[in-house]
């Protein structure tokens, strides 16, 4: 069965999984913030070209806030509206456990989480369940699969995590998610999106955090699909 076949029987299950709208920040279109991260998932869709086959909604892992803080955007840019909920970033890149990500990795082994575009696949059942394939299209993060760093739940992503212990738990390198939010992100995210990571540090207000990282440079060359189309 090809990919894409997989792809709607799948979405075509999800009606049922609607999920409460309090896991989302405040929706606020007009903001500076949010007009910040349109204007980047555009950006972003024009570099990965036909690597990206459903261009309506975009996710944006902001890495460069803590982890305790609403830092994973889903930017519909048809409604030109944001909603934001949380994620956990890897091992590797917090060793000190602080809620801050400190270094990014492609490398397997690393546990650490990787920057850059990546094209959300089907779903699959594995350790965690159900769970979202993901292809890394820089080279900052083209080891993905090999990695096998996907979009998962997990327990140490929940906010009530956060009011336990101040921030979430750590993945493998893995977008980590609680419950709700990975409902959410099955039906809003999954089967042939953009999926970007990076650390911007942009708080709610606008203002941008001062991050130990630089940023990816914007002049980065046009993405290219790194697999046969329907081998998945």
């Amino acid at each position: 069965m090809k990919r894409r076949d997989l792809l709607i029987g799948g979405l075509a299950s999800s009606a049922a999984l609607a999920a409460p709208a309090r896991v989302f920040a405040q929706v606020r279109k007009g903001s500076v913030r949010n007009r910040a991260l349109i204007e980047l998932a555009r950006a972003e869709l024009d570099r990965a070209g036909e690597a990206i086959w459903k261009r309506d909604i975009v996710g944006i892992a902001d890495f460069g806030l803590h982890s305790a803080k609403r830092r994973f955007h889903f930017v519909n840019l048809e409604r030109e509206e944001v909603q934001s909920f949380h994620v956990s970033h890897g091992t590797g890149s917090d060793p000190e456990h602080d809620g801050w990500l400190n270094n990014y990795s492609n490398v397997e082994g690393s546990n650490a989480t990787s920057r850059g575009a990546y094209v959300t696949w089907e779903w699959y059942q594995g350790r965690f369940g159900t769970s979202v394939r993901l292809g890394g299209l820089d080279p900052t993060n083209d080891a993905a699969l090999s990695r096998y760093i996907v979009m998962h739940r997990a327990k140490y992503a929940e906010p009530s995590h956060i009011e336990q212990w101040g921030r979430l738990g750590r993945s493998n390198g893995c977008f980590a998610l609680g419950e709700e939010q990975f409902r959410i992100a099955l039906t809003n995210l999954s089967g042939g999106r953009l999926l970007f990571a990076d650390s911007l540090g942009l708080e709610d207000d606008g203002t941008r955090h001062p991050v130990n990282i630089e940023p990816l440079r914007p002049d980065r060359p046009t993405l290219v699909q790194r697999y046969a189309t329907g081998t998945f």
